[in-house]
């Protein structure tokens, strides 16, 4: 019997819409099991682990994140004494060329924000040089802690030795900055009694928090990259707004104050620093480890779970 060309028409047009009709019965068993319908859309009640990739409670991002984030804290909270202190002291001998920087452009531009650019040369050395300041052990070191990878003992260790050591780090820098360039006496003085000087009120204990949380998201934002160009990015970011818009900061600032004392000409002394330093550092904790550390261990409180559960049973049985 002929066929004509109305029926072929017919007869194509039926086999093509049966193809994809077969393709999705094909693969919904698959698709389900996945966590995937049969039009490849993730289904409302899908576990996260069907999802990604790495099979974790948390996007495939944030594992990776999170894994480089213990695996770095582990070796920095089992360094020894003498490794917590040379650490640290580089890395207040580092952010010292960076106020530097920032005395040297404040000094000729009169413009905090590209002061704040150029302090930028002391987060590049300090990500660069591997070397260590103490605000940005709010993340990394307590997300270790809190997946029992180390103990709170390390984290004290490594909280108090490279706090003292960064401060002694940068008052010997300081001291030869000072010493060597005598044109930057007064804008040293004239910059550190924004913060020396400063009651504590709503207003400075704001600018602390904001401080410590500018910092710490920096941090974030490095151990978010495997490129390098982007922890530069995050390194410029955090210089910019800690520095250019003067928020306070305990070791930063800290040196600008010292660098002042040294001119001989300061209208402050180190109890006028010691009661600053004092409600400074209290609020960077606050903005580093609660609007930061701790928020991000919520957000990852079921992959923390699984890292305590395995270092549990990592611990050899006596």
């Amino acid at each position: 019997m002929p066929v004509n060309d109305a029926d072929s028409r017919l007869h194509l047009r039926l086999a093509t819409e049966m193809v994809p009709t077969r393709r999705r019965w094909a693969v919904s068993g698959d698709a389900e099991r996945s966590g995937y319908d049969a039009l490849d859309r993730p289904m409302s009640g899908t576990d996260q682990r069907q999802l990604g990739e790495s099979g974790s409670p948390i996007e495939d991002e944030l594992e990776h994140a999170f894994n480089r984030m213990v695996d770095e804290g582990s070796q920095r909270l089992h360094r020894t004494w003498r490794e917590v202190l040379v650490t640290g002291f580089f890395g207040g001998t580092e952010v010292a060329m960076g106020v530097l920087a920032y005395l040297s452009v404040l000094d000729a531009t009169h413009s905090p924000l590209l002061a704040g650019l150029a302090f930028s040369i002391g987060f590049l050395a300090l990500l660069l040089g591997r070397s260590e300041l103490f605000t940005e052990g709010f993340l990394v070191p307590v997300t270790t802690v809190a997946a029992k990878r180390a103990s709170f003992g390390q984290l004290l260790k490594l909280w108090g030795g490279t706090l003292a050591a960064n401060l002694a780090g940068g008052w010997v820098i300081m001291w030869l900055i000072i010493t060597a360039f005598p044109k930057l006496h007064p804008q040293a003085v004239e910059s550190a009694t924004h913060y020396a000087t400063a009651p504590m009120s709503a207003e400075t204990l704001a600018l602390a928090v904001l401080g410590g949380m500018a910092i710490t998201l920096m941090t974030r934002m490095q151990h978010g990259t495997d490129a390098m160009l982007g922890k530069i990015a995050a390194a410029v970011a955090g210089a910019f707004l800690l520095a250019g818009l003067q928020m306070f900061h305990s070791i930063l600032d800290s040196l600008l104050i010292f660098g002042a004392m040294f001119t001989g000409h300061a209208p402050f002394g180190y109890f006028d620093w010691l009661t600053w330093f004092g409600y400074t550092l209290v609020g960077n904790m606050v903005g580093g480890l609660g609007l930061v550390t701790l928020l991000r261990l919520l957000r990852s409180k079921d992959r923390l779970q699984e890292e305590r559960d395995d270092a549990e049973s990592d611990r050899p049985v006596d």
